[in-house]
């Protein structure tokens, strides 16, 4: 990728403002691929990106190369532009074998991948902070030049784990960048409930590090942003809190309904500030690409969508004799040996 001097600092070149809408296009059509696999009893559970593709610019600001990742839930653009692809995606939402994160064994969204430089992420909230900051203190004492990022929601910073995650970074100026996807509701909780501060890179000052708050709709200004803090964490600065000011235009999960809870205008308002045509005006305006190109990058992607469900759907589920796998170490126990009566009976069949 080659950066180019914009008018608000660096912006990545066309050809890669071209590959992120392409990419927020891809999280977007997939993420609704699985909704309708969810309401057609074929996935279980579906926690949506809609409304934060915007993050893909922390990602083209970032190395891919030596760089490591802490994603939560809402990542899906995140995970997809490191290269995760539709089908294996969805492999992981309809629980099949191939599924990249956990071998199907977790809920779909805990996004990991070693080979992608993904950290494994837990299930409880915002813990995936403390996991950046064990690699940024790794690089530091292996004296390598690699950032570490990691996404919260704005309701994930109640957690102790947060405040912890940015003293240590801070304390110990760890190249490590907090981005903080606020979309103004934990579930159904506003933030007003949440915190008594406007904004929660208010608190950055508190913990001796930067605090900036931008509009994460904004896609370059989010790769703007990133690209300074990652040189400034590169350069010994140590960590930076980025909040993203964002919207979430589905219900919390396909278990929720936020019209119980949130006025039909306000999600409305929403809609219409939605990052994907946001994003795409901006570039017919700058002449990046016209709607004949867009036509044909959506075409691409639901081609590709149609054939990751083929394959997904048409993929085995896992094998049940792997069920210790990744576990226990070599020699899993017997379901019996674990104590009281079997829980568990392989069959050749099952």
């Amino acid at each position: 990728m080659r950066v180019v001097d914009g008018e608000a600092g660096m912006a990545p070149d066309a050809a890669t403002q071209v590959e992120m809408y392409r990419t927020m296009l891809l999280a977007r059509m997939t993420d609704e691929r699985t909704w309708l696999l969810n309401r057609g009893g074929k996935a279980p559970f579906v926690i949506s990106c809609q409304g934060q593709e915007g993050t893909v610019g922390t990602v083209y600001a970032l190395d891919r190369t030596q760089d490591w990742f802490a994603p939560y839930y809402r990542d899906l653009v995140v995970v997809m532009a490191l290269g995760m692809t539709a089908e294996e995606i969805l492999r992981s939402v309809m629980g099949r074998e191939g599924d990249p994160n956990s071998g199907a064994r977790q809920m779909p969204s805990h996004f990991s991948s070693r080979k992608l430089r993904v950290i494994s992420q837990g299930s409880a909230v915002a813990t995936q902070c403390l996991h950046a900051v064990g690699a940024g203190l790794a690089a530091k004492v292996r004296g390598e030049r690699s950032v570490a990022i990691t996404y919260v929601g704005e309701g994930g910073t109640s957690q102790g784990d947060f405040h912890e995650a940015l003293n240590f970074a801070s304390v110990h100026k760890l190249a490590v960048i907090f981005v903080v996807e606020n979309n103004s509701y934990a579930i159904s909780v506003p933030q007003s409930l949440q915190m008594a501060v406007g904004n929660v890179a208010d608190r950055a000052a508190g913990y001796g590090m930067p605090g900036q708050v931008i509009d994460g709709q904004d896609v370059l200004e989010v790769y703007r942003v990133t690209r300074e803090a990652a040189d400034r964490a590169r350069d010994g600065g140590g960590p930076t809190l980025v909040e993203l000011k964002t919207h979430r235009l589905t219900s919390h999960s396909s278990d929720d309904d936020q019209r119980a809870y949130r006025e039909a205008d306000e999600l409305k308002a929403e809609a219409a500030d939605d990052v994907i045509p946001r994003f795409r005006e901006r570039l017919f305006s700058s002449g990046v690409f016209d709607q004949a190109q867009e036509k044909t990058i959506r075409q691409e992607i639901m081609a590709e969508i149609d054939a990751a469900t083929d394959a997904a759907e048409n993929a085995p589920y896992p094998d049940a004799a792997t069920l210790y796998d990744h576990v226990y170490g070599p020699g899993a126990p017997e379901a019996s040996d674990l104590g009281g009566e079997p829980r568990f009976k392989f069959e050749e069949d099952v």
